[in-house]
């Protein structure tokens, strides 16, 4: 399996990181290692002091396609949940001041926390609140309607170039609101009022 990732696909994220908006989807990919698949607890790494949190919309893939239809791409997964795209924001920042590949930010072990899914028809998955939580107090929020690129959208242009296979993940971007990770810190994550994901930072 895959971990797809849409980058830049929320405006205000867009500017609270100074980036430039993409002209077309900004697309990254994880490896099967950094999977946290319904895990309590996750250790920093010690390889970056500045580790961010960005809480994402996650869907799971349940069969294979290439050359998707938008108008199709719906067929090709059944379950919605949460997850972390963790990355480690002095390396990212680091290989872009040198004009280089920036995996080693984002494709580190257990860097993509995710929790339970759910069947997609629990929810409208247009207008879906989602929201994460610290240690108790509301930290990021945001609602699937502000996306640039809406999932069936993404589905749909990636698989021109990749294949998408049973199992593999599609991370759907992140609201504004991200930050650094610390030891200590607790994690919860929803989807409407539905808590799906508990990680505790070691």
């Amino acid at each position: 399996m895959k971990i797809v990732c849409i980058g830049r696909n929320y405006q205000e994220h867009i500017k609270e990181l100074n980036n430039v908006k993409p002209d077309k989807p900004l697309f990254f990919i994880k490896p099967d290692n950094a999977l946290l698949n319904n895990k309590t607890e996750m250790y920093l790494p010690d390889f970056s002091n500045d580790i961010h949190y960005e809480l994402e919309v996650v869907v799971k893939i349940d069969k294979v396609g290439k050359h998707i239809s938008e108008k199709f791409a719906h067929k090709y997964y059944s379950q919605v949940g949460v997850g972390l795209d963790f990355t480690a924001r002095d390396l990212q920042a680091d290989c872009k001041a040198k004009g280089l590949p920036w995996e080693i930010a984002k494709g580190f072990d257990h860097s993509a926390p995710v929790g339970e899914f759910l069947p997609k028809e629990k929810f409208d998955l247009n207008k879906l609140n989602f929201s994460l939580k610290n240690n108790g107090e509301t930290i990021q929020k945001g609602n699937t309607s502000d996306m640039i690129t809406s999932l069936d959208e993404f589905i749909s242009y990636v698989s021109q170039y990749i294949t998408l296979k049973k199992g593999d993940l599609i991370f759907t971007g992140t609201p504004a609101g991200v930050g650094q990770v610390k030891i200590g810190d607790h994690f919860t994550a929803y989807l409407e009022d539905k808590k799906l994901l508990d990680l505790k930072i070691k």
